[in-house]
């Protein structure tokens, strides 16, 4: 699913650093440690009415990534509360957003890959967009299996959401080059990791399963279904999923900020029955529900 150009993006303020600038002006120096080699955190906001989903588990997760890669300046909760705050009155923008939340480790004083180049100070990028659901949760979405593995801890651990997204791009180029929406990834045993951009749940009976968080990120998205699960009547649980298990699911769907929950409807030229599971029916009925109950004010 290729995501198209919104004219209500052309003229976006946009916070970099430590203030606002139009669309056109907003940069990052080509010494940027995110330039030099991928090194920055990020997070995926979304925008309900005012407020954004799970907001605090958000901003935790993009410190503690930033500890795990030892940033030496990591700014404090309030100015980056602040910077959402600003970028979104200078947008008017209050529903249908998607913030796409950066932190790098800043720009160096020469190229390298020493951190210790990096001499002034991390660098906030703050780019909210208008952007409803990317995948169209009624239709549902088409996948594959690609041959890109995800990360083991042993290599990259995955709990660190960082901007080195290589493997997941590659996936993708698979994909997109079978004609599909996503590529579904497994760990080096071969069991189901995550979707390209997703988390990855399947329904079989009333047993909802996701993969343990081993090769994939422990979604936040993922984290709110898993605790909603009881509310729709489900039993839920983390398992090694192969892929005979998730090709004769009653349901499997992705789970993520960019889309919510999101049916597959066929994986490897299966059909998957997702959109005639009722208990998947339940669980969407319960996140539409939640997502006003716990989006939080900036």
């Amino acid at each position: 699913m290729l995501q198209s150009f919104n004219p209500k993006n052309a003229g976006i303020q946009v916070f970099v650093k430590d203030r606002l600038y139009p669309r056109h002006e907003a940069r990052v120096s080509v010494f940027d440690s995110s330039v030099q080699g991928g090194d920055a955190v990020w997070e995926g906001l979304r925008v309900y009415h005012g407020k954004i989903m799970c907001l605090s588990h958000h901003l935790r997760r993009l410190r503690e990534s930033a500890k795990a890669l030892h940033f030496s300046d990591i700014p404090p909760e309030e100015f980056v509360r602040s910077a959402i705050r600003q970028t979104l009155a200078a947008n008017g923008m209050t529903h249908d957003t998607h913030i796409r939340l950066t932190l790098t480790r800043g720009e160096k004083v020469t190229s390298g890959m020493d951190p210790r180049l990096n001499q002034a100070g991390s660098c906030l990028i703050v780019l909210a967009e208008w952007k409803p659901v990317v995948y169209d949760n009624s239709s549902g979405i088409r996948a594959i299996t690609g041959s890109v593995l995800r990360n083991s801890p042993r290599f990259l651990d995955s709990k660190i959401h960082h901007n080195n997204l290589l493997n997941n791009i590659l996936a993708k180029i698979q994909a997109n080059v079978a004609g599909m929406d996503v590529a579904l990834m497994l760990d080096e045993r071969g069991f189901a990791a995550e979707f390209n951009d997703t988390n990855v749940c399947m329904i079989r009976g009333e047993k909802l399963l996701t993969p343990h968080a081993v090769a994939c990120l422990p979604g936040i998205t993922r984290g709110l279904v898993l605790d909603l699960a009881t509310r729709a009547g489900l039993e839920a649980s983390e398992a090694d999923i192969s892929l005979t298990e998730l090709y004769n699911a009653d349901a499997v769907f992705a789970t993520g900020t960019m889309g919510e929950l999101t049916p597959v409807v066929e994986l490897d030229g299966r059909t998957i029955p997702s959109q005639e599971c009722a208990a998947f029916g339940r669980l969407q009925a319960v996140f539409r529900e939640a997502t006003m109950q716990l989006a939080e004010e900036v």
